[in-house]
């Protein structure tokens, strides 16, 4: 794998997106590289996961390209593209009694590896997310936060043998967990940046969340970009005022350049 972090992974050039006749995002100028976290922020319908989800060719484009590795999206193989580019969505409905093991090993559908090398993929990968003792359940029985955490096992399955620094797409994926869990899927997020080299790109709502583990914080207001930065330059008093129409109290976390809100 790579280990260059200044690579550009993802390109968005002029992306703008329409649903119906309604503008969803705008101009939208983005360069993602490898060995970041960068979360994407904003209210409710400022188009966080339809950006997202263009990365992932699941809307279709009004105006503008991107870019993977250097290549036009389009012009990807889906199946080898999908080595290297994941997405774990909010919300994933899987109602057939497939064991835990079972559904972290459809990540190893796009892989050649055989079957002992697969066994001790997805054993790793359940290990990551503190999911070993449950290999063996059936996944309807699950918790909801279970069920994101072992759809997020099986997603870092399919990436883990990509021969270019890996594009993890996250949608709120702390939604359905609970405190410790959040915190810890969000550490593992920032330890694949920054250990193994992925680029990680995250919709969140918690500010706090995004000030501490991520790198970059892209803002996002109406479909437009009004700010792209470290935290310590985004989540200023200005722009929350202007975006989330909320007066914060900021505080520097003591040794550290993370800006805590209340």
């Amino acid at each position: 794998m790579q280990t260059d972090t200044q690579m550009p992974v993802l390109e968005v050039n002029h992306l703008s997106v329409r649903i119906g006749h309604k503008p969803v995002l705008t101009d939208i100028n983005l360069t993602i590289k490898a060995g970041q976290v960068t979360a994407l922020l904003g209210p409710n319908g400022a188009g966080k996961s339809t950006l997202l989800k263009s990365f992932c060719q699941e809307v279709t484009l009004d105006a503008g390209d991107i870019k993977v590795y250097g290549k036009t999206i389009n012009s990807w193989d889906r199946q080898r593209l999908a080595k290297s580019l994941a997405v774990l969505p909010q919300h994933a409905s899987l109602t057939f009694p497939f064991k835990v093991r079972e559904v972290v090993e459809m990540g190893l559908y796009p892989l050649s590896l055989n079957q002992q090398q697969g066994k001790i993929l997805v054993a790793e990968q359940l290990e990551h997310v503190a999911l070993s003792h449950l290999r063996e359940r059936s996944y309807p029985t699950l918790s909801g936060g279970e069920k994101q955490r072992v759809q997020l096992a099986r997603v870092l399955t399919q990436l883990a043998q990509s021969e270019l620094p890996p594009i993890l797409l996250l949608d709120e994926p702390t939604s359905a967990l609970d405190l410790a869990q959040q915190h810890r899927v969000l550490a593992l997020a920032r330890s694949l940046a920054h250990e193994q080299n992925y680029a990680v790109i995250v919709v969140l709502h918690d500010l706090n969340q995004a000030s501490r583990y991520a790198d970059r914080l892209v803002v996002l207001e109406n479909g437009c970009i009004v700010s792209d930065g470290k935290p310590s330059d985004t989540l200023t008093p200005e722009t929350i005022r202007q975006v989330w129409h909320y007066d914060p109290i900021v505080v520097m976390e003591p040794g550290k350049q993370t800006p805590l809100l209340f």
